[in-house]
């Protein structure tokens, strides 16, 4: 039994300082038009969801996400700040979006499932929306837009509309995003206008629980 756990810490020794070689090597591309491979973006992918299904099972889910102010106050936000990577109806595709990896999820449409609920572990889209929005992911395109200046309520207002939008055609998207007040967040009152005027926001807090 001894000899099998020294077997087994050498091999993993031999691992890590080839993994390091490698590494420090250079060899190891780090282009984002050049794949990963399968095995590792698996693990990459897995890794990703499990964290964020753990840390959003304690965010807070307000009970009006279907609200149609909170919608029209999502909209402008993400016209601005999710549209060129997340697309808006009737699109396939955008200039940035072509050069991303991995290739962000396209909100226009329906998730697999229905898009209101919740995953197999239990833990509500919604509440895995608004974790993500919030602080982001590690090495990638997606930015932790807390750290941009937009309040839990902000952040709730475009799950809101993250929410509405497969429903949407074009017309709905632009009627919807004119009314919004534009790019609009921030605790200190701060706007910033595309092209309408904006909108105060109310900003209840609805934030996660204190992690385990």
């Amino acid at each position: 039994m001894k000899m099998f756990a020294l077997g087994v810490a050498a091999t993993v020794i031999v691992a890590l300082a080839i993994a390091g070689g490698l590494a420090y090597s250079g060899s190891i591309s780090v282009a984002a038009d050049e794949p990963h491979h399968p095995m590792l973006m698996r693990l990459i992918s897995t890794a990703r969801e499990r964290a964020v299904e753990r840390h959003a099972r304690f965010v807070v889910v307000p009970n009006d996400l279907t609200d149609a102010d909170r919608i029209r106050r999502g909209a402008g936000n993400y016209d601005a700040m999710c549209a060129g990577c997340h697309l808006e109806p009737g699109e396939s595709d955008t200039e940035i979006r072509k050069g991303l990896y991995p290739v962000p999820p396209d909100l226009t449409r329906a998730m697999d499932d229905d898009h209101e609920g919740a995953d197999d572990s239990g833990v509500p889209h919604v509440a895995e929306h608004f974790w993500v929005i919030k602080h982001g992911i590690k090495a990638s395109a997606m930015a932790a837009w807390s750290r941009g200046g937009m309040t839990d309520d902000d952040i709730w207002n475009l799950v809101a509309f993250i929410q509405a939008l497969p429903e949407m055609d074009r017309t709905k998207y632009d009627a919807v995003v004119a009314s919004s007040g534009g790019h609009s967040h921030g605790t200190t009152g701060a706007h910033h206008h595309d092209e309408e005027p904006g909108h105060g926001h109310d900003h209840d807090a609805h934030d996660e629980a204190p992690s385990r």
